[in-house]
């Protein structure tokens, strides 16, 4: 048996399918062993996972909804964490669970104000000016914060064409960027070691993260609300992960009833809850 949904028993031949698919796949060497605590927790995990494609399966056929057969998706990082990792496999591997999920938060907006007040709380200060360098190393544009607190102080009170030493660095003043060193110039900034010998990253220092990109449509005002960096988009992304995370919270505890070894792998009543404060 592997639980009760709205009193009906469910069989636990999935749950075992599933274990057994494990047990003999291409990854079962990473498996905890056979018997012991962790592998309890595994299988009370996985339980969990196929409890909560059942009750989504009953909700999305007692919403009417279309759930098909589609392929498994594929969630980012963030939203896996958001949903956590019994929602985030269950929504992966079941067409119902994205179907009630969608019907579940299809009306969940973000107030315009409050995608204004994360955008200003997380908009990044206007570059400053930059410098154009050039070190043993070759010519590059540069941040003045991102170079080691010596040789930018030397640099401050430099002249363009002007070579200064800090400590073990020296470089030549070319020219100063009034954009900072992300304006005209930037394509030609090396990536490699910088001045102070740690490694620059793959790309420009100022270059957006993939969060940040732009990837909706132009601003529709000057309100904030709405933009093309897809703030708002993104926050209610968010937003509706927490609501349906709420949403199948309460479900479970109303709809679901679970029986001995097959409690969820985080109640601290059952014995092989190890993570204690």
């Amino acid at each position: 048996m592997l639980g009760w949904l709205d009193g009906r028993p469910l069989p636990r031949a999935e749950l075992d399918r599933r274990l057994a698919a494990l047990r003999g796949g291409p990854r079962s060497a990473a498996l905890p062993a056979p018997g012991s605590a962790e592998d309890r927790q595994l299988t009370r995990w996985v339980a969990q996972v196929v409890l909560t494609e059942e009750l989504c399966a009953a909700e999305a056929a007692a919403r009417g909804l279309d759930a098909g057969d589609a392929p498994p998706v594929r969630l980012d990082q963030r939203a896996a964490v958001e949903l956590g990792s019994i929602a985030a496999a269950a929504f992966e591997g079941s067409a119902a669970v994205r179907a009630v999920y969608d019907a579940v938060t299809a009306d969940v907006e973000v107030p315009p104000g409050e995608v204004a007040a994360y955008r200003a709380a997380t908009a990044r200060p206007p570059a400053g000016p930059g410098w154009r360098l050039r070190t043993p190393d070759g010519e590059f544009d540069a941040d003045p914060a991102s170079l080691p607190r010596e040789l930018a102080g030397a640099l401050r009170s430099a002249v363009p064409g002007q070579t200064v030493t800090a400590g073990p660095w020296t470089a030549t003043l070319l020219a100063t960027l009034p954009g900072g060193y992300g304006g005209a110039g930037a394509a030609a900034r090396p990536y490699g070691p910088a001045p102070d010998g740690t490694d620059r990253p793959d790309g420009p220092a100022d270059a957006p993260d993939a969060a940040d990109a732009p990837d909706g449509p132009a601003a529709a005002g000057s309100d904030g609300a709405a933009g093309s960096d897809g703030v708002a988009e993104r926050l209610r992304d968010a937003a509706r992960r927490v609501a349906f995370v709420r949403w199948l919270d309460h479900a479970r505890a109303h709809r679901l009833r679970l029986v001995p070894g097959l409690e969820h792998p985080g109640d601290p009543a059952q014995p092989d809850n190890h993570h204690k404060h």
